[in-house]
């Protein structure tokens, strides 16, 4: 079932251009992820949280998407200053922590909720067929942009196709595990998923044609200008170059 949760509101990031949030959004995320100061990794934590806020997303669910990436920086923190070489801070045992890994470990931390947060509040508040027209508008090509828009409508259909064949077996008496019979019948059941799939590919590429599909989408949307978009682009624009600054003066 496709979920869109944080498109729709009627905050001021809702209403700016969707050109302007693509583009503010990588470019922003590009300076996160190539810097090394820590000043400039704060700072942008605190413009992505506020972008979170003036997007009035909710908490819960912006959390909710986060606690998948912090799960692996945990793994990361765990790992990654045992393992990179360094002046030792503290002993255990043979192991040893290393100050070097600690900062590795901070300076990723602090890049990937920056970038994620900054992608939710700009990106997420936008539905996909949105994004989509807007990226073929940027000149990114056509048939990325449908095999984008393609993927994300049907990996839930196929998702639900997997989960009827998985339903099906149960009921006939399956009961996985470690041996030739179930890896057979895993290996039968992904067969007939991409079975179904190239199927139902076929049927739709039809009922396209079969509607005057001629290579290209189109929306409804056509954009918004005005005041409120000049007055994000200059102000996002000014903290991009505020950072660079921060980033290679000091």
């Amino acid at each position: 079932m496709i979920q869109e949760p944080f498109s729709t509101g009627t905050s001021w990031i809702h209403q700016i251009d969707p050109k302007y949030k693509i583009i503010i959004a990588t470019f922003f995320s590009l300076i996160i992820a190539i810097s090394k100061n820590f000043q400039v990794l704060l700072f942008s934590l605190c413009i992505a949280i506020i972008l979170v806020c003036l997007a009035r997303l909710e908490i819960k669910a912006v959390l909710k998407r986060l606690s998948v990436v912090i799960f692996f920086l945990i793994l990361i923190w765990i790992t990654l200053p045992l393992t990179f070489e360094g002046k030792a801070i503290y002993n255990i045992g043979p192991l040893f922590i290393s100050m070097p890994g600690i900062i590795l470990c901070a300076q990723i931390t602090l890049k990937s909720i920056s970038i994620i947060l900054v992608f939710i509040a700009l990106i997420s508040t936008m539905t996909i067929v949105t994004l989509g027209y807007t990226l073929n508008s940027l000149c990114v090509p056509t048939k990325l942009v449908h095999l984008l828009l393609m993927t994300y409508r049907y990996i839930f259909v196929i998702e639900e196709e997997y989960r009827r064949l998985h339903k099906a077996i149960k009921i006939r008496g399956f009961s996985p595990g470690t041996n030739i019979h179930s890896y057979q019948t895993y290996a039968y059941l992904i067969g007939m998923l991409f079975v179904h799939a190239s199927v139902r590919a076929e049927r739709v590429s039809q009922a396209m044609k079969c509607r005057g599909f001629n290579g290209k989408f189109y929306t409804l949307y056509e954009g918004s200008s005005g005041g409120k978009n000049r007055l994000f682009l200059i102000l996002m624009t000014l903290i991009i170059l505020n950072l660079l600054i921060m980033e290679y003066l000091y």
